[in-house]
């Protein structure tokens, strides 16, 4: 007995279909995870510069303040009292952001900068 062939036989369609799609879905999962990463860093940037503004309004370590605030996973610079000299206190702090996996590799920077009212002591 001979097999026979049925036209229009389509199974095992989905498998394949779903295989050659799998690379991109895998790329779609990859980029939205970086499009996070990128969006938390810019959460972390912006309350580091707040932290280090604070810091420095009281004549305190803004870099310390801001680094107290970021994960070791993430690379921090600046945090410095900045300002004209006048009553406000100015920091730029600058945020590495991950590459997928944070702790690996930096793909750009994210730049926070805050300000603050300089806080001096008075005598009663």
């Amino acid at each position: 007995m001979r097999p026979t062939i049925r036209d229009g036989d389509d199974r095992g369609q989905v498998a394949i279909e779903f295989l050659g799609m799998v690379p991109l879905i895998l790329l779609t999962l990859a980029l939205l995870w970086q499009v996070v990463l990128v969006g938390y860093t810019y959460t972390l940037a912006g309350n580091a510069a707040d932290e280090a503004a604070r810091a420095c309004a009281v004549d305190g370590d803004g870099p310390a303040a801001a680094s107290r605030h970021i994960d070791g996973a993430w690379t921090i610079s600046g945090g410095d009292c900045g300002g004209e000299g006048g009553d406000m206190v100015h920091v730029k702090v600058t945020l590495g952001v991950p590459a997928l996996v944070p702790g690996i590799g930096d793909v750009f920077s994210v730049v926070a900068e805050a300000g603050a009212v300089r806080e001096e002591v008075t005598a009663p």
